[in-house]
């Protein structure tokens, strides 16, 4: 049963609820990623069901693997720095972007800018959080030049760049088609292969979840319409497992089952296999297919999708994040309690992104407009048809 609420929805709203909904996904799983189901439930005495503080409480700063992150006690991490970065961008290109707006604008902020890191707990540049596979976009494109459009070629395949094409799918709300292609080609600038063609379905699934009267299963639907090779196989693999189930718990096991086929990691998520993130035609990276998961698995409803991802455990900040912005962008409300504990504890405001994208997008659609009567006026001159408009 569809929750209420799910499918309807302002764009204002949609774009709201994607965005804080992602921020709160990543902040959730955060303090819990790399871990297994049966850890994270032995840490926490059951399941997380909330907004919780460090594996290692009070020895986060100096406690391994994650030192000097404090991660949890609601503060998002990477994926909302690098989200919220791309709607900076978009404010500052007011169009449709490229792999050359990465270049541009997107390097730059990273670099010279300094803005409140919440896990640091101290301003500074986002570039001193980022994971090395995001530092390869200032590597690549400010001291090695290298064509923007190619520059993702040699990064580690993984989910750095689909973990923040949120806004890429807002921009092109209810166009999944638009939004898969306009990611493709921001992306180019960070990843290749299968790392790149999640960036594009995710946008896509953004785009899909925004439409009036979208469900989950339309949005599988148009993530499978347009997915290519070893991700559209591991989408239509996860997604099938999932419609056998309508609680987070009994589907935790199959759905990673489901996956594993398409996953390079391996099972040691910390300890990756000598064949992980290395370019095939045969895999994907985990994230996207599972959060889809979840989402068929919560008939779209925020809080267990969300709830789901976090507890699935692995990379789940980025499966909370992008769970957060489909479920989201569906209409199903991010819990109040939830976004306002993320937004204190992170520093942010976490609805001033979200308006600043709406007023652009809304921009971008028309000048997508005119571009798109101009071609119809040109087309009608060249066939001696009337035009349409």
């Amino acid at each position: 049963m569809t929750p209420k609420g799910v499918g309807t929805g302002s764009l204002d709203e949609r774009i709201a609820g994607a965005l804080v909904g992602a921020a709160v996904g990543d902040a959730l799983g955060g303090p819990v990623e790399g871990y297994s189901p049966d850890q994270i439930a032995e840490r926490h005495g059951g399941r997380v069901h909330g907004v919780v503080g460090p594996w290692n409480g009070d020895d986060w700063p100096t406690a391994r693997p994650v030192a000097p992150y404090h991660k949890g006690d609601g503060h998002v991490t990477d994926d909302t720095l690098m989200t919220h970065a791309l709607v900076r961008v978009y404010a500052g290109v007011r169009d449709h972007l490229d792999a050359y707006s990465v270049a541009t604008h997107l390097v730059p902020d990273l670099m010279t800018t300094p803005r409140w890191i919440p896990e640091l707990e101290a301003e500074a540049l986002p570039l001193q959080r980022i994971f090395l596979a995001e530092k390869w976009l200032v590597a690549r494109l400010h001291y090695g030049h290298v064509d923007p459009r190619e520059a993702g070629s040699g990064n580690i395949v993984n989910c750095g760049a689909a973990m923040y094409m949120a806004p890429v799918g807002l921009v092109n709300a209810a166009n999944p088609a638009g939004a898969y292609a306009e990611a493709l080609d921001v992306a180019g600038a960070h990843q290749s292969s299968y790392g790149r063609e999640a960036a594009g379905v995710f946008a896509a699934a953004v785009a899909a979840a925004c439409a009036p009267g979208a469900t989950p299963d339309s949005v599988v639907a148009a993530c499978l319409s347009l997915a290519k090779d070893g991700t559209r196989d591991a989408v239509e693999a996860v997604c099938e497992v999932a419609s056998r189930y309508t609680d987070f718990e009994s589907a935790l096991v199959p759905l990673r089952r489901a996956v594993a086929p398409y996953d390079t990691v391996g099972p040691d998520y910390r300890a990756p296999s000598l064949g992980a993130r290395r370019p095939s035609r045969l895999h994907s990276i985990e994230e996207l297919p599972v959060a889809l998961g979840m989402l068929i698995v919560s008939g779209g409803d925020f809080r267990h999708a969300v709830l789901g991802s976090v507890n699935y455990g692995r990379d789940c900040d980025s499966i909370a994040t992008m769970a957060g912005a489909v479920a989201g962008a569906l209409g199903s409300p991010v819990p109040h309690d939830w976004a306002k504990t993320v937004a204190e504890a992170s520093r942010l405001d976490l609805d001033a992104p979200a308006r600043t994208l709406t007023e652009v997008t809304r921009e971008i659609f028309a000048r997508d407009v005119d571009r798109r009567r101009a071609h119809e006026a040109a087309y009608a001159t060249l066939t001696g048809t009337p035009c349409s408009g």
